[in-house]
């Protein structure tokens, strides 16, 4: 716990300091770390969904429109996690935008029968990358406890993950997609199963077979 909390201090300092950067400083005195400072681990998802909100450890922070930190039920079942945030995702603010948006709410709905009120749904990196590329790993990693802090927080009973470059950063398997793609998988105590991303099945319409068992392997894990 203590290592968590000096970690947490860490996080908020560099937060101060991008702030500071942000108004025009460019130096200022050196100082030591109160050790018997009041920082805190968030004690709830809304207030780690307000330090999402407000983050500034990477540089996406600069281009950002939003952070996009969940959307849904904070005591859901099943967890939804994309890689990175899209275009349309951030210029809408939704996070079922665009026609990818739309075949994952139909995913939900009409084959997990379940609302999307109902699921949570967030991103392994909270902002959109600039421009048309994915996400650095040092861009991830400035998520990463986010987003681990989420699945504590939350505790679903099944966590679907969408595409190759989400199941890899979360779970650190830089293996075969294919060799684990429909697959219950034991992560944290938690059941995990990776499909295919709603973009990819735009562009494989044939792979909607494959990704229909997949959603009932996940239903009736639930």
């Amino acid at each position: 716990m203590v290592v968590i909390v000096k970690s947490y201090q860490n996080l908020v300092l560099l937060q101060n300091l991008y702030r500071l950067k942000s108004i025009g400083f460019e130096y200022i005195d050196h100082f030591n770390i109160n050790e018997k400072t009041s920082y805190e681990i968030p004690a709830s998802i809304e207030e780690l969904s307000s330090n999402i909100d407000t983050c500034h450890l990477c540089d996406l922070s600069k281009s950002r429109t939003q952070s996009m930190s969940g959307y849904g039920n904070h005591q859901a079942q099943l967890l939804v996690v994309d890689y990175s945030v899209s275009q349309v995702q951030d210029s809408s603010n939704s996070y079922y935008a665009g026609r990818s948006g739309e075949t994952l709410k139909n995913m939900i709905e009409k084959v997990l029968g379940l609302h999307v009120e109902n699921v949570f749904i967030t991103h392994c990196v909270k902002c959109k990358p600039l421009g048309a590329n994915k996400p650095s790993p040092s861009e991830y990693n400035s998520c990463k406890s986010y987003l681990y802090s989420q699945l504590e927080f939350i505790k679903p009973k099944v966590i679907m993950v969408l595409g190759q470059d989400a199941y890899t950063h979360i779970t650190g398997d830089s293996g075969n997609f294919e060799d684990v793609r429909g697959h219950v998988i034991d992560f944290k105590g938690t059941k995990l199963v990776p499909i295919y991303h709603p973009n990819y099945l735009l562009r494989n319409p044939e792979s909607k077979k494959i990704t229909l068992n997949d959603l009932n392997t996940i239903k009736s894990s639930l």
